[in-house]
């Protein structure tokens, strides 16, 4: 199982989530609609100085899932290369209703 991380420019968000759950119809995720910070390029602080927001998204996938999921974002990153999309994937466990 993999931990699925998304953060990314809102400007893409409908591309990577209408991806991700069109080629996964059990695909389930935490959506943060807004996240400021700062990345090695820009800041996205949602002020008038740096406008810009960010979102993130979590989900917990199967790893075949995952593999999948890599692709879905890479495409969007290529349609979309000037804007900030991070991807990161860790291992995940998954405990019974604790």
């Amino acid at each position: 199982m993999k931990r699925l991380e998304v953060m990314a420019n809102r400007s893409v968000q409908e591309e990577i989530i209408t991806g991700l759950e069109e080629a996964m119809p059990d695909f389930y995720y935490t959506f943060i609609p807004v996240v400021h910070g700062r990345g090695r390029t820009q800041y996205r602080m949602g002020t008038p100085t740096w406008p810009e927001e960010n979102f993130m998204l979590i989900s917990y996938l199967h790893d075949e899932d995952a593999q999948r999921a890599r692709e879905i974002i890479t495409e969007v990153k290529h349609r979309f290369p000037e804007e900030g999309i991070k991807v990161f994937f860790v291992d995940g466990e998954h405990t019974a209703n604790t």
